[in-house]
C-alpha cells in the first residue's frame, strides 16, 4: 500500500498496514454517502476489512476501535 498522500505533522511513526486499510475504507464508505454509525458499521462487515479479532463489526468494536487507533496518535 502507497504511503498517505498527505502527511500528517503530528504522527511520530508511519501507520500500520492495518490502519491505513481500515481508513481507507472508511473513506470509500463515507465517500458512498454513509455516515450513520449503523451503516458504517454495515458496510464495514460486508467489506474485507475486520476488526483485530477477525469477528464481525458492531457499534462498540467500531467506536473502540477508533478510540484505541485514536490514542495511539496521540
Amino acid at each position: 500500500m502507497a504511503p498517505h498522500p498527505h502527511p500528517v505533522q503530528s504522527r511520530t511513526a508511519p501507520t500500520s498496514n492495518y490502519a491505513d486499510a481500515l481508513a481507507d475504507e472508511l473513506e470509500a464508505i463515507y465517500s458512498s454517502g454513509t455516515h450513520d454509525l449503523p451503516g458504517v458499521v454495515a458496510a464495514l462487515n460486508a467489506s474485507g476489512v475486520r476488526p483485530p479479532d477477525g469477528r464481525e463489526w458492531t457499534e462498540a468494536t467500531f467506536t473502540a476501535q477508533l478510540a484505541e487507533l485514536g490514542a495511539k496518535e496521540v
